[in-house]
């Protein structure tokens, strides 16, 4: 074998058949985590408020645990690269019944899922040391306002002093002159 050539990574597989939750719910927490390093992922998972997500947590750490059984994967450097939820059949492939409106029967469906994460070792660097070669990010502020301090393209507001006889009636008036001219159509 030549130096070029890479060695394809070995993926491990970790599934839940027939998990007690519909696919539609479970695929909005396996969308959160595809991609993610699985130290990442578990973070996340620890602190979404979905049911689906107590699930996900455990193949995650499912995993894990078959990824450690092979001695030269760094469980540290894992990278979920697939995280799917697939339709399951029926609970006891039947429909159940609920009172409907006017002695009707309302049929509703129990679903289950198919739950599979995929991991496989990152060829890239740690994601910590990643962050630190970056640098860090500009801090923002709202969109569509300046920041602090900095030129904004519209003209700066100038404020007018009183003149020390006039008081504030004397402020009022200098206001109405300027409406008035610009009511009217005149330019200073």
């Amino acid at each position: 074998m030549s130096p070029t050539t890479q060695v394809p990574r070995a993926e491990y597989t970790a599934r839940h058949r027939f998990a007690r939750i519909t696919a539609r719910k479970a695929r909005l927490v396996a969308d959160a985590i595809r991609g993610k390093s699985v130290n990442v992922a578990l973070e996340t998972l620890e602190f979404t408020p979905k049911r689906a997500a107590s699930f996900y947590k455990k193949l995650v750490r499912s995993a894990m645990a078959n990824a450690s059984q092979d001695e030269r994967v760094n469980v540290n450097r894992l990278v979920i690269t697939d995280a799917r939820a697939d339709d399951g059949p029926m609970l006891q492939s039947r429909m159940r019944f609920r009172p409907g409106p006017q002695g009707r029967a309302m049929p509703f469906k129990k679903l289950t899922s198919h739950l599979t994460i995929r991991v496989r070792e990152d060829e890239a660097e740690p994601d910590a040391e990643k962050g630190r070669a970056r640098g860090k990010k500009k801090a923002r502020g709202k969109p569509g306002m300046a920041p602090a301090g900095a030129a904004s393209g519209a003209a700066p507001v100038e404020t007018q002093a009183a003149e020390p006889g006039q008081g504030a009636a004397g402020s009022k008036s200098a206001s109405r002159k300027k409406r008035g001219s610009a009511a009217s159509g005149e330019e200073a």
